[in-house]
């Protein structure tokens, strides 16, 4: 079975998105016949075709990211060659170019999307974008989403909502088992003390400036891991309130190294302000690791994957006030600190696994394929009764 992941962008680059996609990509490659393949862009530069961890991808040449998105022609002509040879065409929305060349190409491949997120930047444009998602959605087959939160809130779900199934992602308890160093962890103690704790992409959506707002009223430390480009404004912004002395910039680590930040942060907060943040990956991770963690409440997975007073807490975005005060109330009583460690732990576990996550979709493609495979055999007995 021949399956096209047809996505954004790929590793290297970092994103929920992007993980999501080479999970899947290395999880189900050459298991039970799937051959998979990936088509994206590359940020900017000239097209390329790599072998990485097995799976081959093909990137096409890019002129560079507008808004978010890569400005790319020979993606066009690259899905066309491409989704004629493949049985399912996994879709990763969003994607305004990948909806395109599914209008203009219309290949006879089975269609799954992905679907991870509404269009919140580039929404002035959804007058232009909206048919080619509508036609997306109601081409495919199936529509995968990460959590109930929102098929509730999507417009465009809720009208397709017979079509969708909640896989969430998941984390590698495996990797986490075998890399988790508890004197590395020490280290990290040492290092930075008693420390609230942020990862992901310096962006406009994450809400890190809250954040930083907040630790004004917080006597602990803050290590923000990952880059991007509001960086250069976090660190005036750390300036400006006189936080030097206690904030800690690193670049992006390898989810080894990660593993033990989780583990060694008092806290881990998810600040974000925008529903592009619709699930949260980095959540689950620190979770799988023991850490309480606090998001905002934006009626999408955030607030799914993280139990308001169970897990951690979930306030309102773009209230640094209220991250303040739910960093102290965590902070200053450590038998709640521990009941939200014992409960984020268990809650990733049982529902937040890797292996879950490719089960689900392996049972989606299966499932798509041997409907595809009866309706053929049906429609080839009817031309022969006739």
């Amino acid at each position: 079975m021949k399956i096209l992941q047809v996505s954004k962008l790929y590793f290297p680059w970092i994103g929920g998105v992007e993980k999501a996609v080479q999970d899947i990509a290395e999880g189900l490659n050459g298991k039970d016949n799937f051959e998979i393949e990936v088509l994206v862009c590359q940020p900017r530069g000239c097209g390329k075709i790599e072998e990485i961890n097995g799976v081959k991808v093909t990137k096409a040449g890019s002129l560079g990211m507008f808004w978010g998105m890569p400005i790319s022609f020979s993606f066009l002509s690259l899905f066309k060659k491409l989704s004629k040879e493949a049985d399912i065409i996994d879709f990763h929305y969003p994607f305004p170019l990948g909806d395109l060349a599914l209008f203009l190409f219309r290949p006879k491949a089975k269609l799954i999307v992905h679907y991870h997120s509404d269009i919140v930047r580039q929404k002035i444009f959804n007058f232009l974008t909206k048919p080619f998602v509508n036609h997306t959605l109601k081409k495919s087959q199936k529509i995968i989403v990460s959590n109930p939160n929102l098929i509730k809130s999507s417009p465009y779900l809720q009208k397709f909502e017979e079509k969708c199934e909640v896989v969430p992602f998941g984390v590698d308890f495996k990797e986490i088992e075998n890399n988790l160093n508890e004197k590395e962890v020490g280290k990290i103690k040492e290092r930075y003390g008693n420390f609230v704790l942020f990862v992901g992409r310096l962006n406009y959506y994450k809400g890190t400036k809250y954040l930083i707002e907040a630790m004004k009223d917080v006597r602990a430390n803050l290590v923000i891991i990952g880059e991007g480009p509001e960086l250069a404004n976090y660190k005036l912004q750390i300036t400006n309130y006189k936080l030097e002395d206690r904030t800690y910039f690193l670049p992006h680590l390898s989810e080894k190294e990660l593993i033990n930040f989780y583990r060694a942060c008092s806290v881990f907060v998810l600040p974000s302000i925008f529903r592009s943040e619709a699930f949260g990956i980095v959540l689950i991770e620190a979770m799988a690791c023991g850490a309480p963690v606090i998001s905002t409440e934006l009626g999408t997975g955030t607030s799914w994957v993280n139990v308001n007073n169970k897990t951690g807490f979930v306030v309102l975005p773009r209230d640094s006030l209220a991250l303040a005060q739910a960093i102290k109330k965590i902070l200053g009583n450590k038998k709640m600190a521990q009941g939200f460690s014992q409960n984020a732990l268990k809650k990733a576990r049982k529902e937040f696994s890797l292996e879950g996550m490719l089960k689900k979709t392996e049972k989606a493609y299966k499932n798509l394929f041997l409907r595809y495979k009866n309706s053929a055999k049906k429609f080839i007995n009817t031309l022969v009764r006739i």
